[in-house]
């Protein structure tokens, strides 16, 4: 039987279906990353599996541009030098530690950042303000932490 609860402003479910708990975690995205109209896209990816588990409306990220970041975040002097590449463009690295990836090419941003578990990654173009677009991804990280996941 499902247990239904309230977690801050929204309600939980445990006991349904995946469909359902994907559901929430683009909800989740939408609520704290794409409302604040400086992020273009984002994603949550599953670090053990390598594989997108919930995106913003049409953004699927391909498992070459998951590798790469997944790479860089194992080599980050290298990727400060060389940057990484995602979405088929050369990105260079403003910030590259154990936790988090800032990179720009031209006037999109990509900002990623890590827990154990999952990856958070976002984009911005030039109408949006960086320091915004990496203020929420952090704090959703800092929120996923917190969370133990």
């Amino acid at each position: 039987m499902a247990e239904l609860w309230m977690e801050g402003d929204r309600y939980q479910i445990k006991g349904v279906p995946d469909r359902v708990k994907l559901n929430q975690l683009n909800n989740l995205l939408h609520d704290a990353l794409i409302s604040t109209e400086h992020v273009e896209k984002c994603a949550i990816v599953d670090r053990r599996e390598a594989e997108q588990k919930a995106a913003s409306v049409g953004f699927m990220i391909n498992k070459s541009d998951i590798q790469s970041i997944q790479e860089a975040f194992k080599n980050t002097s290298i990727s400060r030098k060389e940057g990484i590449v995602f979405e088929g463009k050369n990105y260079k690295c403003i910030r590259a530690d154990k936790n988090s990836i800032y990179a720009k090419s031209g006037h999109r941003g990509l900002v990623v950042a890590r827990n154990n578990t999952i990856l958070i990654v976002a984009t911005y173009n030039k109408q949006m303000y960086p320091s915004v677009c990496v203020e929420a991804v952090e704090k959703l990280a800092d929120y996923f932490r917190e969370k133990g996941r």
